[in-house]
């Protein structure tokens, strides 16, 4: 078994993250994260595996958008990803139960999540884990994707 280690990011090691994501290719994403972090609306939790950055998972408490957040009901679980070389390995569903928990003991009754249509990966890890409800079908700058819920 790896010998791995989730704890929530110091702002300090945001510029680790760059290991996860291309933080330089995504500079508007990367300083909102921050912005959020700094502000207190976001928590990330980094996967970390001999102190490298190699997965990364938030919770945001409250967004613009409605079928994301509702004020100490549902929060909103954001851009989780684990590096491409590490997929595969169960990463994923380790950081989401860790997450789900998170949101639980902050006693939360609802997790929500925006999901590309085509990663097929993630949706079933997802919807492996409760993330059943559908609460939109869309698309964005980015490509189709599809909003679930989770019920806690």
């Amino acid at each position: 078994m790896t010998n791995y280690q989730i704890k929530q990011l110091n702002l300090s090691e945001y510029e680790k993250c760059s290991n996860i994501w291309d933080m330089k290719k995504n500079v508007t994403m990367a300083n909102k994260f921050y912005g959020e972090l700094e502000s207190g609306n976001r928590i990330t939790f980094i996967y970390s595996e001999n102190d490298e950055f190699i997965g990364e998972g938030s919770l945001v408490f409250r967004n613009d958008d409605p079928d994301y957040t509702i004020p100490n009901k549902r929060i909103y679980l954001s851009r989780m990803i684990v590096k491409e070389e590490y997929r595969n390995r169960g990463i994923g569903s380790i950081m989401l139960d860790y997450l789900i928990e998170y949101a639980v003991n902050l006693g939360y009754g609802e997790i929500s999540l925006g999901v590309d249509t085509d990663n097929y990966n993630a949706k079933h890890l997802y919807e492996k884990k409760g993330f059943t409800d559908v609460l939109f079908t869309g698309a964005d700058e980015y490509g189709e994707y599809v909003k679930l819920l989770k019920k806690l």
